[in-house]
């Protein structure tokens, strides 16, 4: 079978904020660019962002980036990286008025300025007073985002790739990224995408988890394929529980709620967060209110029949501030809970939401890795941005808010990078003869498989693998057993079946190859958490409450090939200022 190969500059693997903040950048710059999206760009996932994106601005509050910048490495339990971490914050001003002067529709306050509201970790003076450092469009920030730079690189012509799925990395025997196999989903047509850069910002894996925030694409497919392809997966055992998923259905009811004044109650109506953090309140980082909530629920003092979720009280607003500030959120709430929070609480409960750990990179976007036993060094021709990225800015907890930013300053990075590096890298390298060999077998095996387990069926068990044994509180039995369950779920994996093989609209095939790469991440996930022995960010271990620096401030790093773990030091050294060192974590 021939395969049709295309050649690009640059091959784009993911349409969100973060692909197209990057894409805009190369396109720009006059560079033949390719954009994959499994679904319309506008379409991606941060269009689901609601709250807002961080940035010092000061418009309501006095602020400034070294107080940004503190909150960010404090909120992530002191495992983010703390050049990158710098590299975010000073930037993050001159992003946001850079997506202004893009078009994107901020609210406004009085004077004009961009609208700014609070959000939880977010403090003035290193700690002191509640900071307001969200700038937000009404509570549909990332869809703003999203249309304004999808518009933009229309203007660019950035050329798009609509439905198409990526299938795996290509890569030569030096280790270089040559770039990737893909596969059309309406026709399953294969083709290989040459690149002199491969870019992946192909977002989250949530749906490894069976209650979560995410939308049904976000199964992890950038890191599946990076780890196919010999590259370490970095701190996966991190994965935020955002405190307010709708109860039942796992929809995201956005922090700006809490941040515009709204507040959880359990059944006595008691405000418990005033006990768990008594300065942030409901404004604490989300893995203390997540816990929180948690343990109300466990000590039996949850709501409704079974006791089993608490109450998100809004009501007190008033319907002006609802209605401007919050519509979506209240549309979200009658649809999906039938509840009108202009006179209701909403019921909710913490929801799996936000991947922390990643496809190892440095805050240029480039991956930096090694490649078979070799030192750790940058991957030629491979990078990665946003949510499937680890730079390590979120660390062990991701403030909220600060994802936004995280795409925009890094796609911008990565994409400035790139141009750089393809002033060297001037022409295509030579394809390997087994290029899209791997592709072609996984497919095969899809094809030929006879008497196998049904995709939905090892999906499920999958799902309800990682909610038991993984969740916001984890205990040494259940990972244990945990990580034999995985394992038992991934080799069913390679067991499946595909019951319908035609290949118009093959909903059933994109469904298998996504398995694949959900069984990456929940691997990485459960065996990285079994291994880190302390409490840290999300990482909320019964069995080792404490947070220990001593042995445990470090990056874990998980190789596929042979379940292996491997361990890095967090990089507490900042660019230009003194660096936080790690401290008692209180809200």
């Amino acid at each position: 079978m021939t395969i049709v190969k295309r050649k690009f500059d640059v091959v784009i693997v993911g349409a969100g904020g973060a692909g197209m903040r990057a894409a805009l950048q190369l396109s720009e710059a006059g560079l033949k660019v390719a954009v994959l999206s499994k679904v319309f760009p506008t379409r991606s996932h941060t269009v689901s962002a609601q709250g807002g994106i961080a940035a010092s601005l000061g418009n309501v509050t006095e602020d400034n980036w070294h107080w940004h910048m503190y909150d960010t490495v404090k909120g992530s339990d002191y495992l983010g990286d703390q050049d990158a971490i710098e590299f975010m914050c000073r930037q993050a001003n001159e992003v946001v008025y850079e997506l202004e002067h893009f078009g994107m529709p901020f609210d406004r306050l009085e004077n004009g300025k961009i609208y700014q509201r609070p959000f939880g970790g977010q403090s003035q003076n290193f700690g002191g007073a509640q900071a307001t450092r969200s700038c937000a469009a009404a509570d549909r920030t990332g869809h703003a985002l999203l249309h304004t730079l999808y518009q933009r690189n229309v203007s660019a012509n950035t050329q798009f790739f609509v439905e198409w799925i990526g299938l795996d990395l290509i890569r030569d025997a030096q280790g270089d990224v040559l770039g990737m196999t893909a596969m059309e989903m309406e026709t399953g047509d294969v083709m290989i995408l040459q690149a002199k850069a491969t870019l992946f910002a192909t977002g989250g894996g949530g749906r490894i988890f069976q209650a979560n925030t995410n939308a049904l694409i976000n199964t992890g497919d950038g890191l599946g394929m990076a780890a196919r392809a010999g590259i370490p997966l970095e701190d996966m055992e991190f994965w935020q529980f955002h405190p307010t998923g709708i109860h039942g259905v796992g929809v995201l009811i956005s922090e700006a709620v809490r941040g515009e004044g709204g507040y959880l109650v359990n059944k006595d109506g008691e405000r418990f967060m005033e006990r768990y953090a008594p300065n942030a309140k409901d404004l604490a980082s989300r893995d203390v209110v997540a816990r929180a909530m948690t343990i109300e629920i466990k000590e039996g003092r949850g709501c409704g029949d079974e006791n089993d979720h608490l109450l998100l009280k809004l009501d007190h607003l008033g319907s002006e501030i609802i209605k401007s500030r919050l519509p979506g959120i209240r549309e979200l709430a009658m649809k999906f809970s039938h509840v009108d929070p202009i006179h209701d609480p909403i019921p909710v409960v913490p929801t799996a939401h936000y991947m922390m750990g990643g496809i190892p990179t440095n805050y240029y976007g480039q991956v930096v890795a090694p490649y078979k036993t070799g030192p750790e060094e940058v991957v030629t021709g491979f990078y990665a941005v946003g949510e499937c990225a680890c730079v390590s800015v979120h660390g062990a907890n991701r403030l909220g808010t600060n994802s936004l930013l995280d795409i925009v300053v890094f796609g911008r990075a990565a994409a400035n990078q790139i141009i750089e590096d393809l002033k060297i890298n001037l022409h295509h390298k030579p394809l390997p003869e087994d290029a899209a060999d791997q592709s072609m077998a996984r497919l095969a095996r899809l094809e030929n498989q006879v008497d196998g387990e049904s995709v939905a069926q090892v999906t499920d068990a999958l799902c309800k693998t990682m909610q038991t044994y993984c969740g916001v509180f984890r205990f040494e039995d259940t990972l244990l057993q945990g990580v034999e369950k995985i394992k038992e779920v991934a080799e069913r994996v390679g067991r499946t079946e595909i019951k319908d093989k035609s290949k118009v609209f093959n909903t059933a095939r994109i469904e298998a190859l996504e398995l694949d790469n959900m069984k990456e991440v929940a691997m990485a996930t459960m065996i990285s958490a079994e291994a880190r022995r302390e409490s840290r960010g999300a990482h909320a271990r019964d069995d080792f409450p404490e947070r220990e620096d001593d042995n445990w401030l470090k990056h874990t790093l998980y190789f596929s090939d042979e379940h292996r773990l491997d361990y890095k030091p967090v990089r507490l050294k900042p660019l230009t200022v003194d660096s936080f060192p790690p401290k008692k974590r209180t809200y």
